[in-house]
């Protein structure tokens, strides 16, 4: 487990970190409207009556937006509450239209649940989810358009947010870090939410306290809307030196939301923290409580994939994969379908067991391919080489055809062009030589040209062998067989 600890002038102190994640659901149309979703439209073009809150417009409840937010409380082994209920959440902004907010209060859709985290060296932790409630998103004041008014977008008024409570049970930025980056993947893995941070549609609220460790929790202050995983570290650790150097210097924490300031590197405050009294809930007159049956949450259920934890035990043990190359290869759906295809493609081409070509096939993806898409600046979903002509270019190398030297230029040619390694291989004449007579012919030609290092090695000079090696692949340009090379040489040199 973590032991982050913040030094102050009386000794260590501990952070406690809780997180509150707004992830925009998956859908065509909103909440409570049949207005489109789609990101990227000119302002106020997706607003309908409803979420422009025109009089005498009543919300009707999507039936996706719901069955989302089962699946994702499912994904994360939580409790399912079959009764629910739509909250009116009061409070007044520019771009709130309805001067109220359609939340979830005291009976949220989604009850208790975890997130494991997957920390270095291997190690595991669970983070309590306290919940997770169907909420309307609000629209977005625009305060760079000009220079004296600010304008309003409606576009992502009424869209569905799922908003996951956690337990305060991180301790570190690493922590919080971990717990974000699962809670995406699962997400992501299982359609409902994008996860992308920088477009909105996750985002975070970090709520951070200090106390000495034992002692009860301190106050916290929240930090509102931070859209990167890095952002939040950040805060946190600022955050936290904040406090602790308040309470040393003999002040106390007020409890208020705040705002990270990526630039300068320090969190200001935005307003003193409301109580969930200050909002006055109360139940929305307009949308009767929400209940459904067991038979709705065993679809749900039955339409969820295998999930990242479920896939990596199974790469590990099925596989034989180690930890890291596991955590890797299932931290991105679309990089565990990649393997996943690959190995099947490289079983087919060498007719070999699964099992026996997986520890090479995720080596070379977490490695040579990752490698060159990291550089490249693309991902998986745009790599140039399908997973299919990878499979084709490790089967060239198990069967002798190229050597594993041969392979790497071989791929960097396929990660250029998009061309297969097949064709790359006729092309430019690169298939491996192990026709015995002619290495052969070769090892002589190369013992003959160097008689003092023959006469070195006959001395006892063994490391030799090498320099001879060389000199053979260097004649044949890489294309000799490695293991035909040793097995001739050695005997022609020791005579």
């Amino acid at each position: 487990m973590s032991s982050y600890r913040i030094q102050g002038a009386t000794g260590d102190w501990e952070v406690v970190i809780g997180l509150e994640v707004h992830a925009q659901v998956i859908s065509n149309a909103k909440l409570f409207s049949g207005a489109s979703t789609e990101f990227g439209a000119e302002p106020n073009a997706q607003v309908s009556l409803v979420d422009a809150a025109m009089p005498g417009m009543l919300p009707t409840i999507n039936g996706e937006c719901v069955r989302q937010a089962v699946r994702t409380g499912l994904a994360l082994g939580a409790q399912i509450n079959k009764f629910s209920v739509f909250d009116r959440k009061n409070y007044f902004y520019a771009d709130l239209p309805q001067g109220y907010q359609i939340s979830q209060f005291k009976h949220p859709v989604v009850g208790e649940g975890t997130v494991t985290l997957d920390l270095e060296g291997g190690v595991s932790k669970g983070v309590g989810v306290e919940r997770i409630h169907l909420e309307q998103d609000a629209g977005k004041s625009m305060h760079d358009q000009h220079p004296q008014f600010t304008y309003v977008d409606l576009n992502r008024s009424g869209v569905a947010l799922m908003e996951i409570v956690s337990m305060p049970d991180m301790r570190s930025p690493d922590e919080a870090g971990a717990y974000l980056t699962k809670l995406r993947t699962i997400l992501r893995y299982i359609g409902t939410c994008d996860g992308n941070m920088e477009q909105g549609s996750m985002r975070a609220d970090v709520n951070v306290s200090v106390r000495k460790p034992g002692d009860p929790l301190g106050t916290r202050c929240e930090i509102k809307n931070v859209n990167s995983i890095r952002f939040v570290r950040q805060a946190i650790e600022v955050e936290a030196r904040r406090q602790v150097d308040i309470i040393e210097a003999g002040g106390t924490i007020d409890q208020e939301t705040r705002l990270f300031d990526p630039n300068k590197g320090e969190t200001r405050s935005m307003r003193s923290k409301e109580e969930a009294h200050d909002y006055r809930y109360f139940p929305d007159p307009d949308l009767l409580p929400l209940e459904f049956d067991d038979a709705f949450i065993e679809a749900a259920r039955e339409s969820l994939p295998e999930l990242p934890d479920e896939k990596k035990a199974r790469f590990m043990e099925a596989l034989g994969l180690n930890d890291y190359n596991a955590s890797v290869l299932v931290a991105e759906k679309e990089s565990s379908e990649f393997f996943e295809t690959l190995v099947e493609a490289l079983a087919k081409a060498t007719k070999k067991d699964a099992a026996h070509i997986a520890l090479k096939a995720s080596n070379w993806l977490t490695g040579d391919l990752f490698g060159a898409l990291n550089k490249a600046g693309k991902t998986i979903a745009t790599s140039p080489v399908s997973a299919e002509q990878g499979a084709e270019l490790l089967a060239l190398v198990e069967d002798g055809t190229i050597s594993g030297r041969i392979a790497k230029d071989v791929f960097e040619v396929m990660f250029e062009t998009g061309k297969g390694a097949g064709s790359i291989v006729e092309e430019k004449g690169l298939k491996q030589v192990s026709d015995t007579g002619a290495i052969e012919a070769i090892i002589d030609e190369v013992i003959a040209a160097n008689p003092g290092q023959l006469e070195q090695y006959r001395a006892g000079k063994d490391k030799l062998l090498g320099f001879f090696v060389g000199q053979v692949m260097k004649a044949t340009q890489g294309k000799a067989n490695p293991g035909v090379v040793n097995s001739l040489l050695k005997p022609k040199l020791d005579g």
